[in-house]
């Protein structure tokens, strides 16, 4: 099974060109990242052809961390903000050769408002996408993390991505998050499948190395082969100690069914 590191997380203490070089070393496949923006794209494209992996996923900007934004996508009234992050987003990864955006919906009050926005702000970046071979991606994110995040359940993005139908829309399903929100992650990904452009991985309730707590990740491993899931798995978790010191996790996707 496929890994890509996630360097929002993992070799947090390097420059972003430094974390791609190392991910590769320790035998990654891919890597995916939230902002990059502070580094100019040519710096990354030269970082990932020299490694030889591909960058997955990137964010749209999250808006203002201290003022509390989690995303503005979702947000009434922030629409050129959120379109001027998404356009931003798209041209990067362009420039770099990343395969997708997720559009970080934000914090609402769950209002109609709030995801017409949300829906109008995705027309624009599958649209947008469309034009650069982009995939968008949309994450339900669990609200015990986010208290008031738009989207937080697979039966909600499954209904935007079928409303929307845009050929390019996709869910990020993340283990950790529907785990938080108290549904199984295999029985969430076996009903969307279709749906899904990506997974991501880590342990709960504590988003540490995925070889301990409440999902059992072998299981997961084997469900994800009997599903015939050809994609990634992004580790997307916090290192307990430094990032080499927990890899042994990875074991548990290259040994075959448990």
């Amino acid at each position: 099974m496929r890994l890509s590191a996630n360097l929002g997380f993992l070799w947090r203490e390097l420059p972003l060109p430094d974390a791609i070089r190392a991910a590769a070393a320790a035998g990654f496949g891919a890597v995916e990242c939230h902002f990059p923006f502070d580094f100019p794209p040519a710096v990354l494209r030269f970082a990932l052809a020299d490694s030889g992996i591909p960058m997955l996923v990137l964010n749209t900007r999250p808006g203002d961390p201290v003022a509390g934004d989690f995303g503005v996508c979702a947000v009434p009234g922030r629409e050129d903000e959120a379109q001027a992050a998404i356009d931003e987003a798209i041209a990067y990864a362009s420039a770099i050769k990343c395969q997708a955006v997720h559009v970080m919906a934000g914090k609402t009050d769950g209002s109609a408002k709030a995801e017409r926005s949300f829906r109008r702000n995705l027309d624009h970046a599958c649209a947008h996408g469309a034009g650069a071979g982009l995939r968008i991606l949309i994450e339900p994110i669990n609200t015990i993390d986010v208290p008031g995040y738009h989207l937080s359940s697979m039966d909600r993005a499954a209904d935007i991505v079928k409303a929307l139908g845009h050929n390019n829309l996709r869910i990020l399903a993340d283990c950790y998050h529907l785990q938080r929100m108290g549904v199984d992650p295999v029985s969430e990904i076996r009903r969307h499948l279709p749906l899904i452009g990506h997974i991501q991985i880590a342990a709960a309730p504590d988003r540490g190395e995925p070889d301990r707590g409440e999902i059992d990740y072998r299981v997961v491993a084997a469900a994800l082969r009997d599903m015939g899931y050809g994609g990634y798995l992004g580790a997307e978790y916090r290192p307990r100690g430094t990032t080499e010191d927990g890899l042994g996790w990875m074991t548990i996707f290259r040994s075959g069914r448990p």
